[in-house]
């Protein structure tokens, strides 16, 4: 999946893939996890947020099923 780099303390880039509703985010430690069933709107938000560190642990962490790649 292809990744957009983003300006954030703790993540690195973030991809979206429409049909499959999966959230992929590279963590600025290197991890990277794919979030199940993220609404395009949910993505959307995110790239658009002020913070997207925060936005990530307010509304996506601990939200969505993921799994560690």
């Amino acid at each position: 999946m292809e990744r957009t780099p983003v300006t954030s303390a703790d993540l690195c880039s973030v991809g979206y893939d429409e049909e499959s509703m999966t959230l992929e985010i590279e963590f600025k430690k290197g991890a990277v996890y794919q979030y199940n069933g993220v609404p395009r709107e949910e993505y959307q938000n995110l790239m658009s947020a002020p913070s997207h560190g925060r936005y990530f642990n307010a509304n996506i962490k601990n939200r969505y099923s993921y799994m560690k790649l």
